[in-house]
């Protein structure tokens, strides 16, 4: 129930933020990818500016996320690496508790010593 509440609490706010930022914003603007000849219509988008605006932000995120994932690959390889070691020592375990258990009377005593 207060998972609910915290969602609507924060994403009620930011979808009116994001409706206002729509409409406050829909006037057509043109992105000039062609620095030399801006009138240049192949190399140039027309679209209202919260669509530029959401694009930037998406991109934004998009590689923040791949840089954070790079960032971190030495940590999930570490992981792996421990991932794999734990199940070697858990297999080395369960080998030993099972020559234990198969072992004479006579060595286990031995063993014991």
């Amino acid at each position: 129930m207060s998972k609910k509440i915290v969602n609507l609490l924060i994403l009620l706010p930011l979808a009116i933020i994001l409706i206002i930022l729509c409409v406050a914003n829909r006037e057509s603007v043109t992105l000039a990818l062609n620095p030399f000849q801006p009138s240049d219509s192949v190399l140039s988008f027309t679209a209202p500016f919260f669509v530029f605006i959401f694009l930037s932000v998406l991109f934004g995120i998009l590689l923040g996320s791949a840089a954070t994932w790079i960032s971190q690959g030495k940590h999930r390889k570490r992981a792996r690496l421990e991932a794999r070691e734990a199940i070697r020592w858990h297999d080395e375990a369960t080998k030993a508790a099972a020559n234990t258990q198969t072992a004479s009377p006579v060595s286990r005593q031995l063993a014991a010593k």
